[in-house]
């Protein structure tokens, strides 16, 4: 599925169930006109910038590093890092590209608690 289509999908997911997720609503809350949110939902638009991206996955409860991925982005944070020993990274992120997910959490959580 698409960015736009997603976010669509679970903006409508929501509203079924709370009136709050109305495309007016949520692009108040987010910041940005109805009318753009509703092109960047039919995908007559790109996705929009990070920290939009970050607003509309806030507001719908979703996880925006998901979101950046979806839009073809990756977080301004990530890049930082990875721009610092890209090689490294590179390799690093295509090794680990057929690895089931959970070993690839076990390796992140090892890291996390310094167990290397």
């Amino acid at each position: 599925m698409n960015f736009g289509s997603y976010i669509r999908e679970r903006r409508e997911q929501l509203r079924a169930g709370d009136a709050q997720y109305s495309l007016r609503q949520v692009a108040s809350r987010v910041g940005i006109e109805p009318a753009y949110l509703s092109k960047i939902e039919r995908e007559e638009f790109s996705p929009p910038g990070e920290e939009t991206i970050r607003s509309i996955a806030s507001e719908l409860g979703e996880d925006a590093d998901v979101l950046l991925a979806m839009a073809g982005k990756v977080s301004s944070d990530l890049q930082e890092v990875i721009r610092k020993r890209p090689a490294l990274f590179a390799e690093l992120i295509r090794e680990l590209r057929n690895v089931p997910d959970d070993a690839v959490l076990r390796i992140a959580r090892q890291v996390k608690d310094g167990e290397w």
